[in-house]
């Protein structure tokens, strides 16, 4: 119980869930009680959060893609209103289940990644470094707006981790990137690559960097093709 809104009202919001309402009243019902939950868990405050618990469990696993995506999309913003404790607990676990989900759901929490792994614990944090690879594979590789978004995340996720973190994990996602065969992946990704080096520059990791650009040397300025020399070209030209 809580007296924040009237028991009647919070009632009838939880009951949207039901199956039986969304075969008999509105198929679409259970969507639009995924977009207003961040709305509802902001009135009725983190000290009532018990009260919408089960329902958020019971939404991100609907069988319906669209009402997990809407909650992919706001788990961010959940994620400030319940607090580093509750969203280790409660959240960080369906976060997890939709980064393996379908690409239209995955596409939500990766538009807002950095904005919620900036609210973890460091420790938490760093187990998604194994799991940002994972970003590059897509159900289908025509969807290159996917590997996009991924590359501009990763800009601000750079400030999350150490440079040695960023070395041996995300560099080799970079250069991935950097060789995708759409344009505008590759451009996105040339400046991943300088922000990595600055990262390393400005954190006195100055060997990290020199590795680094030793293997953009051989990897791209030496390449047989004349896109991979074009793309040094354009890292030269983004730094």
């Amino acid at each position: 119980l809580q007296d924040i809104i009237p028991q009647p009202l919070l009632a009838e919001y939880l009951s949207m869930t039901d199956p039986a309402r969304a075969q008999t009243v509105d198929t679409e019902i259970a969507k639009h009680c995924a977009y207003s939950l961040p709305g509802v868990a902001l009135t009725l405050g983190r000290q009532n959060w018990h009260c919408l618990k089960d329902t958020y469990e019971t939404l991100a696993s609907d069988v319906q893609w669209k009402v997990r995506r809407t909650l992919a999309f706001s788990i961010h913003e959940l994620a400030v209103i319940l607090g580093d404790q509750l969203t280790a607990a409660d959240l960080v676990p369906i976060f997890n289940g939709f980064l393996k989900d379908l690409d239209e759901v995955r596409i939500g929490v990766l538009k807002h990644l950095y904005d919620f792994l900036k609210l973890l614990h460091a420790d938490k944090r760093r187990e998604y470094l194994y799991q940002l690879q994972e970003f590059v594979v897509t159900d289908n590789s025509r969807n290159w707006r996917f590997r996009y978004e991924l590359a501009e995340q990763l800009i601000l996720i750079l400030e999350l981790y150490n440079p040695n973190d960023v070395y041996d994990y995300l560099r080799h996602i970079a250069l991935t990137l950097c060789s995708d065969k759409v344009s505008e992946v590759r451009w996105i990704s040339f400046k991943l690559v300088v922000a990595i080096l600055q990262k390393f520059y400005a954190n006195s990791a100055s060997a990290l960097g020199l590795n680094f650009i030793n293997e953009l040397v051989v990897r791209f300025r030496h390449c047989s093709k004349w896109v991979g020399r074009q793309a040094f070209a354009f890292i030269c030209q983004v730094g």
